[in-house]
């Protein structure tokens, strides 16, 4: 009989995690947004919590804590014509170190006219070795607001890792009346995190979209808010403002968002589950 040799054995196939969870909300009689459907399976989930906001939140959830090689999760929020929602994410999602394939998320977002929808997730934490692929779909009527954020951290800065492997496909797209309005194919590499034209050292970045009538007008309002140690831009063209943000690390780049994303939402607080 041969002695067993574990460098020998094929690697046991890890379980993966695979979720989906969906979100349709609707107006009543007396014009308030209420939900008319919600599904979900596996992993994903989705709450909505009581507030005090005349607005519902939908918050999404992922009960692995996390996502890594092989995983799929799915989220879609439906807004029937004007309805008003804010959706978040309950806290950070993690890019855990894959040992094989790649992660992958799907969003999709529609937003009937009229209607408004805060699209405010919160980070997503990439650590070393890791490899997700995302993609954001947004269809919206051309009478309707979007403000949509997106963070993206660089390791863990309290544990002083440096990502010296990581892959990372973020493919967001938007379309108003079903014309193209904002594409951005992002894609990391390690070698872009230090690179002069690329993160420069940074260890966190924001892109903030706010689709609205009212958007060019708030391109000089935003730009006053820019903070100190956070390197901050604002354009503004088409009912469209566009604001990329920077910093060393991630919380001062979360602190800067909450005044700005709060402007943009004519005064009303973020989600409770945002964690500043």
């Amino acid at each position: 009989m041969l002695d067993h040799d574990p460098e020998m054995s094929p690697s046991p196939r890890l379980q993966r995690s695979v979720g989906a969870a969906r979100v349709a909300l609707g107006v009543d009689g007396a014009g308030k947004t209420r939900l008319r459907d919600l599904a979900q399976q596996g992993c994903a989930k989705a709450m909505l919590p009581r507030t005090h906001s005349v607005d519902p939140e939908v918050v999404f959830l992922n009960t692995a804590g996390g996502i890594t090689g092989g995983d799929r999760l799915s989220y879609r929020l439906d807004l029937a014509p004007g309805a008003r929602a804010t959706g978040a994410t309950q806290t950070a999602e993690r890019a855990y170190r894959a040992a094989e394939g790649v992660g992958e998320v799907r969003v999709a977002l529609n937003v009937g006219a009229g209607g408004r929808l805060d699209w405010l997730p919160q980070e997503t934490i990439l650590f070393d070795g890791s490899a997700t692929r995302r993609e954001t779909r947004v269809e919206m009527a051309g009478n309707a607001t979007l403000l949509w954020v997106e963070t993206l951290v660089f390791g863990r800065a309290a544990m002083g890792e440096a990502l010296a492997r990581v892959a990372m496909c973020d493919d967001r797209q938007i379309r108003r009346d079903g014309r193209l309005v904002l594409w951005e194919p992002f894609a990391l590499t390690p070698e872009a995190l230090n690179h002069p034209v690329g993160m420069d050292g940074a260890r966190a970045i924001s892109t903030v979209v706010f689709l609205s009538p009212a958007a060019e007008t708030a391109r000089d309002a935003v730009r006053r808010l820019a903070p100190e140690g956070v390197h901050w831009a604002a354009s503004a063209w088409d009912g469209k403002l566009v604001v990329r943000a920077m910093a060393a690390d991630a919380q001062p780049l979360k602190q800067a968002l909450v005044p700005l994303l709060e402007l943009l939402r004519e005064g009303r607080a973020m989600p409770r589950v945002w964690q500043v």
